[in-house]
C-alpha cells in the first residue's frame, strides 16, 4: 500500500476517468452488491480504510453516520475528498493503511474498498481492525477475487488475433508480491487466496456475515466487455463483525 501510484499525475488523471471516479458509487460495477453488504450507519462512528475520493465516506455521512474518519496514502486523492465531503463530521487524514494509529474501540463500523489488496500483510490488518472496532462493530471490505490477483498480469489470455480465450489462473497457492499492468502502468499488488482472507477474519474473532462474488449490475451489461466479466469474477465482498 505503500507505494504510492497516484501520486503521478498521469496515473492520476487517468483514473479520475474512470467511471467509479466520476460518478461515484453508481458508476462502480460492483456497488449494487457492496451497497447490500453496508451496515445501518446511524449515529455510527465510520473508518474508510483507504478512502480514495471520499464516496463511502459520504455515503455513511447521508445515512447518519455521527463521525468519520477518512484514511489514504496519497494527497492527491485527499484533496478531491475535501473537496467533494465537506462536512464538520468528517476528518480525512493522509497516511497508510498499515500506519495508521488504530485507536482501541474507537469505531462502531470500518469500509474499506479495492485497497487491501495492496496491503502485503492481511492478518495484520484483521488485528488492528478488530481493535479498533467497539463490541458490535462491524467489518466491511471489497478486494480483488484472489482467481483475478493469481497470475498477476490481470488481462485476459487471447488468440493472434486479440479474441479474448480465457482468463489465466497460475501460482494460486502462492501468495505474495504481483505486478500488474493498471492504466497502463505497472502496479505492486498482493496476492492473497480466499482461504487467507476468511480464515484470517475467524481466527482475529470475527464471525462472517456475508461472502459475496458479485456479478456485474444488470443496468451495466451493455457497456463494452462487461458481459466478459461474467467469466470469471473479479472481486469479492465480505462483511464480519465483532463479537458483542
Amino acid at each position: 500500500m505503500k507505494e504510492n501510484k497516484y501520486e503521478d499525475d498521469a496515473f492520476f488523471a487517468e483514473y479520475s476517468k474512470m467511471s467509479r471516479s466520476v460518478d461515484g458509487l453508481a458508476g462502480a460495477g460492483e456497488w449494487h452488491a457492496f451497497r447490500k453488504l453496508m451496515p445501518d450507519f446511524s449515529g455510527k462512528r465510520v473508518l474508510d480504510l483507504g478512502c480514495g475520493f471520499g464516496w463511502h465516506c459520504a455515503y455513511a455521512l447521508e445515512h447518519g453516520a455521527q463521525s468519520v474518519v477518512g484514511v489514504d496514502l496519497s494527497h492527491k486523492m485527499l484533496s478531491r475528498a475535501k473537496e467533494m465531503v465537506r462536512s464538520p463530521k468528517v476528518q480525512f487524514i493522509q497516511t497508510s493503511i498499515e500506519d495508521y494509529p488504530y485507536p482501541k474501540e474507537a469505531f462502531d463500523v470500518v469500509v474499506s474498498s479495492l485497497a487491501l489488496h495492496y496491503v502485503a500483510d492481511f492478518a495484520d490488518i484483521c488485528r488492528k481492525v478488530y481493535d479498533t472496532l467497539a463490541p458490535g462493530g462491524e467489518f466491511v471490505f471489497s478486494v480483488e477475487h484472489p482467481i483475478f490477483t493469481a497470475y498477476g498480469t490481470q488481462d485476459w489470455y487471447r488468440d493472434g488475433a486479440g479474441n479474448i480465450l480465457h482468463w489465466p489462473v497460475d501460482g494460486y497457492f502462492t501468495e505474495g508480491l504481483r505486478h500488474a499492468v493498471f492504466l497502463g502502468q505497472d502496479v505492486v499488488k498482493y496476492h492473497k487466496t480466499l482461504t487467507t482472507y476468511l480464515s484470517n477474519l475467524l481466527k482475529t474473532g470475527f464471525f462472517l456475515t456475508a461472502v459475496v462474488e458479485p456479478e456485474p449490475d444488470p443496468t451495466m451489461l451493455e457497456l463494452p466487455g462487461m458481459k466478459d466479466e461474467l467469466r470469471r469474477p473479479m472481486m469479492l465482498l465480505v462483511s464480519a463483525k465483532k463479537p458483542e
